[in-house]
């Protein structure tokens, strides 16, 4: 029994990690559509869409339909469509002489539904410009086709999301490795507060351990972050608030670690660095939770853009994500056990040899 307590978080946080790992890689995406062509119609046009699929079965099936969809109550379906394999189809439109809508440009959705793929759909797939404007025509025109009778998908995946595609994957690894840091930074914390007021003589060495952790996960975290960015902004570093926040934050911890070197005195180094610890916490608040919010940022979660809600974090994202968290931050609790545990021998290794 004594055994089961001491190891079993341990147990679970590896069970979880490996979990997370596995299903995080293993588990399919859903169909989805990854380029239109062309994007750009002009009206009273006949139009060949391509249409160029992800994880689609086109071939499988005798019932696809193809909607364009300028917003829930106008929209305009395909006049026939020809399957060219799994993956390529091609639909024809006819676009109207006249929309109904006031605007010059506007941008339209296209969506794909059939028995075997379900419904997906690709947000601002192509753009419609139009010439002379009749309301009463445009409404006439685009309320014949409605959307109805949808299918389901057949089987269980992440959901497709077009910039995303498969890097949503780095869900289950970048966000709960920063998850794990803000609680081992927050247990850190506590260690420094019960340290500076005398009820824990341990608790600096128990903050170095916790921040050792705490700073290689928020470094993994600016990695996997940078490679995301790359493939989402084109870019490894495009000077967004979230970027420059986590980065700063991540330099406090690290000044943590610099600040401890220039102390000879051990008792003097547990001290300021305890004190300078409670500081890097609450620094943590505003950088990583009101600046971001303050502004308008491309990360999910801030400046208006949702995270971790709807589609970005469906149901299935859930069973792998939430056990992500817990295990990552279960394992960064271990490896500081380790290294607290290393400390406290080479402080016994030290004593005897005096």
């Amino acid at each position: 029994m004594k055994s089961l307590k001491t190891y079993g978080w341990k147990i679970l946080g590896v069970l979880l990690v490996a979990y997370s790992l596995i299903a995080g890689m293993l588990i399919p995406l859903k169909p989805g559509i990854l380029e239109v062509s062309p994007t750009s119609l002009g009206p009273d046009t006949l139009v060949e869409l391509h249409l160029t699929g992800y994880n689609t079965r086109f071939t499988r099936s005798d019932d696809t339909r193809v909607w364009l969809k300028l917003n829930n109550e106008f929209m305009i379906l395909a006049d026939s469509i020809s399957v060219i394999n799994d993956n390529q189809l091609i639909a024809t439109i006819h676009v109207p002489p006249y929309f109904p809508i006031p605007e010059q440009t506007v941008d339209c959705a296209v969506i794909v539904d059939n028995s075997i793929d379900g419904a997906f759909v690709k947000p601002s797939a192509v753009f419609l410009h139009q010439g002379e404007k009749n309301l009463d025509l445009g409404y006439a025109y685009w309320r014949k086709n409605p959307i109805d009778n949808l299918h389901t998908e057949q089987f269980t995946g992440f959901p497709f999301r077009g910039i995303l595609e498969e890097t949503i994957r780095n869900t289950y690894y970048h966000v709960p490795m920063w998850f794990g840091m803000i609680f081992l930074f927050l247990f850190s914390m506590i260690f420094s507060i019960r340290f500076v007021r005398g009820t824990d003589p341990m608790g600096a060495a128990k903050t170095r351990s916790l921040n050792q952790v705490g700073l290689l996960f928020g470094i993994l975290g600016l990695i996997t972050g940078a490679i995301w960015a790359k493939f989402t902004w084109n870019a490894f570093w495009s000077m967004d608030v979230k970027q420059n926040m986590a980065a700063i934050a991540t330099l406090i911890y690290l000044a943590y670690f610099l600040l401890a070197r220039s102390f000879d005195d051990p008792d003097k180094r547990d001290r300021v660095t305890s004190a300078y610890n409670i500081f890097a916490f609450l620094t943590l608040i505003p950088l990583l939770f009101i600046i971001p919010r303050m502004t308008d940022s491309l990360h999910p979660g801030n400046g208006g853009n949702p995270a971790l809600g709807g589609e970005d974090l469906d149901y299935t994202m859930r069973m792998v994500f939430y056990p992500a968290v817990i295990g990552w931050t279960l394992l960064g609790f271990w490896l500081a056990d380790l290294l607290y545990r290393l400390q406290v021998i080479q402080h016994r290794i030290n004593d005897q040899q005096h």
